[in-house]
């Protein structure tokens, strides 16, 4: 098997066992005369000197930082592909494009640097809409590449044609298709600034068919600088001031850590403010391990009482949306004040007024808090009545969490099966977690020390990402060389929406564990005799 047959084969191609028989050529479809399910067609050579589109495409991304793609090929972005891992881009063939989309924006989040998912037209590219707005929820960068109609055959009913620009554009910063040959490096410099500078998110290019097999001068290119990184912004002395003596005069005050610290690296400048300021830390779910989750000031098991009873919060890159209940009564204290750490100054007031808005970059930000805490030499007093609640109901808690997980009875409770999971998890893993109950307990019960080792459903709820986000980290754990490995603990309902990805894992020998959680269904499930009697009824296709 040549060269060219390996590569198509390993990406899982849409178009079928054509494409197995493939040489090493270029291909076409521009003219309307003929369709793609005519199969590739031959196209001439490129003159000397000449490239073509998708050539420059491969050659922006790279030029951009760009070093890996995700995707599904098959017409019109076979060649493209192939192009890519010519000039040095690796190319990660997955088996549906949703896994494809949720493995690129965790590789992403995991090094700060967006990767690509890159689909076929029409079915290929909606498919990868969800990880697109998976993406753009949860404010990591992305940038999705959808292969499309060729201009000449749109409005004629074409192959696979869709609105596809159109579509994107509900769920990214940034969507569009490049007009010419030459502006196609400015367009993919374009997304990459927008899915990474500010708050980072998901943007989308829109290649035609016969964009990528058009030809131009080299001469007539030119690939704009790699961007460098975003600017870092600092807070106003006087507003870190005044969160200072918010602080001070708090009686029950709460620090709450979001992904949005671990996406930004801030864990020194965190882990520096807490244990200079000696308060109690909330984190969420992918906060944790910012600051581990076995250190002392962790309030996690008392998370009810710290948010209801808390008089002043600190935000650090989290937002006051469903997941932490909008900042509003009962969950929060009525009067509670906040003290809001964020790159966009627009997410400030968004559900409450915020007391204290510090808008920049959170690394620089809690870094400057961090300075302002140990220049005045001030620390929330371990004596203060708000410890001694907290401790109180941490340890009650934990006493409860310790009883179920110490439950051996058959069938086992989630504590019981996860505590187990746990003590053979090795230390540095990273964890992805995703189901209702198995995510949900999964959260308390899988512990993380270390920053950006957990990966859940996040901000917009998003079951079926477990194995794409698994594949991206467990690429992020090999580029890193330190022999980290990847434990996914997965529901059985969220396994079945990408269990196929199983054989992404297997094919590129990626260090994962999966371990299914299986319940025989979602959060409660059914067990044995009422399934069989409900078979018996013939009423089992109305079971959720």
């Amino acid at each position: 098997m040549n060269l060219t047959n390996r590569l198509l084969l390993s990406s899982n191609n849409h178009v079928g066992a054509q494409f197995q028989r493939v040489s090493w050529r270029k291909f076409h479809t521009a003219t309307v005369a003929l369709s793609p399910r005519d199969g590739p067609v031959p196209m001439t050579s490129r003159k000397e000197g000449e490239l073509d589109g998708a050539t420059i495409l491969a050659k922006s991304l790279k030029s951009q930082g760009v070093e890996y793609v995700f995707g599904v090929m098959g017409i019109p972005v076979v060649e493209a592909s192939i192009i890519l891992q010519r000039v040095g881009i690796k190319y990660i063939g997955t088996r549906n494009e949703q896994a494809a989309c949720y493995a690129a924006q965790a590789h992403g989040y995991l090094t700060g640097t967006p990767a690509v998912c890159m689909t076929v037209s029409g079915p290929g590219m909606l498919h990868a809409m969800g990880g697109l707005a998976n993406a753009q929820v949860n404010c990591w960068p992305l940038i999705l590449i959808g292969g499309s109609t060729e201009r000449p055959q749109e409005q004629l009913g074409a192959f696979q044609e869709t609105l596809q620009v159109e579509a994107a554009r509900l769920f990214t910063k940034f969507s569009a298709r490049p007009p010419t040959l030459q502006r196609i490096p400015a367009y993919v410099a374009k997304a990459v600034r927008f899915s990474s500078y500010g708050r980072p998110g998901a943007t989308y290019l829109d290649f035609p068919g016969d964009l990528l097999n058009e030809t131009i001068q080299e001469t007539q290119i030119e690939f704009p600088p790699k961007l460098p990184p975003p600017p870092q912004c600092l807070a106003p002395e006087a507003e870190i001031n005044r969160a200072l003596e918010l602080l001070r005069t708090a009686e029950r005050p709460l620090v709450v850590v979001g992904k949005g610290a671990a996406y930004g690296r801030a864990e020194k400048h965190i882990q520096d403010f807490i244990r200079s300021s000696d308060l109690p830390f909330l984190p969420s779910a992918m906060g944790k391990g910012l600051v581990p989750d076995e250190h002392p000031n962790c309030v996690s098991p008392a998370r009810s009482l710290v948010l209801q009873k808390a008089d002043v919060v600190v935000l650090l890159g989290a937002r006051l949306n469903w997941m932490l209940h909008f900042g509003q009564p009962p969950r929060f204290n009525p009067n509670v004040k906040i003290i809001q750490v964020d790159i966009e100054p627009e997410e400030f007031h968004n559900s409450i007024p915020t007391e204290v808005n510090l808008s920049g970059d959170i690394n620089s930000i809690t870094g400057q808090l961090f300075k302002a805490v140990s220049d005045s030499r001030w620390s929330f007093p371990r004596n203060k009545k708000w410890w001694e609640e907290i401790q109180k109901k941490v340890e009650s808690n934990k006493k409860t969490v310790a009883a179920m997980s110490n439950d051996s009875s058959l069938p086992l409770n989630y504590y019981a099966a996860l505590s187990c999971i746990r003590k053979n998890i090795p230390e540095n893993s990273i964890i992805v977690n995703e189901g209702a109950n198995t995510m949900d307990i999964g959260r308390n019960v899988l512990l993380n020390n270390h920053p950006r080792c957990r990966l859940d459903a996040g901000t917009y709820g998003t079951m079926g990402l477990g194995l794409g986000f698994s594949t991206a980290a467990a690429l992020y754990c090999q580029d890193e060389g330190q022999g980290r490995r990847v434990v996914c603990v997965q529901g059985d309902s969220a396994f079945g929406f990408g269990g196929m990805e199983i054989e992404t894992l297997f094919r590129y020998k990626l260090p994962v564990t999966t371990v299914i959680i299986n319940n025989n269904g979602i959060y409660g499930g059914v067990d044995s005799t009422e399934w069989n009697n409900l078979r018996s009824e013939k009423e089992h296709l109305g079971i959720l």
